[in-house]
Order: structure tokens, then C-alpha cells, then sequence
């Protein structure tokens, strides 16, 4: 019986062991080393680190085109799906972080004007990317879900921006926002 156990635990060990790896590998994370130091060095200053996530998701998009545009690039499909994931794991960053200003009633108006600039720059390249009509549909089935997901992430965080926008707007005109001294005395 002990045996029995013991192998049941072992069997149960390496199992929890292998997701594990597997769930790793799914969530990496999509930031260079040296954007991780660049967000680490922003600390919690939303205009600067929030200008950072814009950037990082900006190029992406970018590297996606010329990705795409090279003639040359093989497994083009697969590196479309990475891309695209790693471009929504950066915006859901964002996201998360403009969460955390607004649960610390931080004022992230000038900041939010720059994000709500880059939706629509963003959801421009991504549905450009939807309707181009030289992709081959088993190539374009191979990454529609991500990119339809990327999409519809886009769309819904646009709008919430322009409400989060429009309340903040509301709440510093009741002076319910915190400024931080960094962002008070800078000219930006």
C-alpha cells in the first residue's frame, strides 16, 4: 500500500511538475530586459511608466509589420500568433496599470490623452492586419483568434478610456486626484 501511494505521489508530482513548465512557457514574459529595467526605473510614475507601455505596444505592432513585409520570414503565422500575444500581454499591462492609478485616485489625465491617442493608432494597424487580402486563410486561421481577441481587447479598453477620461476630468474638477510632485513641476 505504501508503494502504491508512493507512486501515486510521485506520478502526481512530475504531472503538477510538467503543467507547470507548460504553463510557463504559455506566459512568458513579453518584455525585453531592457524594457523590464526601463518600467522598473518609471517606478509608479504614470506618466512616464504608461508612456513606456504605449511605446512597448507600438513596437510591436511594428516589428509585426516588418515581420510581415519580409519576403523571407518563414513560420510566418506562428510569429504573427507570438507577436500578436505578446502585443496583448503588454496592453493588458497598461490596462493593469491604469487600474492601479485610479484605484490611488492618482490624476493620469495627461497620460490617458496619450493612450486614448494610441487606441486608435493601434486598432488601426490591427485591423489593417484583419483586412489584408494577401494573406493566405489557412495562414490567417492560424492567429484569427488572438488577433480577433486583440481586437476586441482594444475596442472595449478604448472606450473604457474615454469614460475614465471624462471622470477624471469630473473628479479634478471636484479635486478629487492626487498629484504627484514629479508630474506637478514638469512642463510635459
Amino acid at each position: 500500500m505504501k508503494k502504491a501511494l508512493g507512486l501515486v505521489c510521485l506520478v502526481g508530482g512530475c504531472l503538477l511538475a510538467l503543467t507547470g513548465g507548460l504553463h510557463a512557457q504559455r506566459h512568458r514574459d513579453p518584455l525585453t530586459q531592457a524594457e523590464i529595467d526601463q518600467v522598473r526605473d518609471a517606478s509608479w510614475e504614470p506618466q512616464q511608466r504608461l508612456k513606456l507601455y504605449v511605446q512597448f505596444a507600438r513596437d510591436r505592432l511594428v516589428k509585426l509589420e516588418q515581420m510581415r513585409n519580409d519576403p523571407k520570414t518563414k513560420g510566418r503565422a506562428q510569429k504573427t500568433h507570438d507577436m500578436l500575444d505578446d502585443f496583448l500581454l503588454i496592453y493588458d499591462e497598461l490596462n493593469d496599470n491604469l487600474d492601479t492609478y485610479v484605484e490611488r485616485k492618482d490624476d493620469i489625465r495627461k497620460p490617458l490623452k496619450n493612450v486614448i491617442e494610441a487606441d486608435a493608432e493601434l486598432q488601426a494597424k490591427l485591423r489593417a492586419l484583419k483586412d489584408a487580402a494577401d494573406v493566405p486563410t489557412d495562414e490567417a486561421k492560424q492567429y484569427e483568434f488572438v488577433l480577433s481577441n486583440a481586437l476586441d481587447t482594444l475596442d472595449t479598453s478604448a472606450e473604457d478610456h474615454r469614460k475614465l477620461l471624462a471622470d477624471q476630468e469630473d473628479a479634478a474638477k471636484n479635486k478629487k486626484l492626487k498629484a504627484h510632485a514629479k508630474n506637478s513641476g514638469s512642463p510635459e
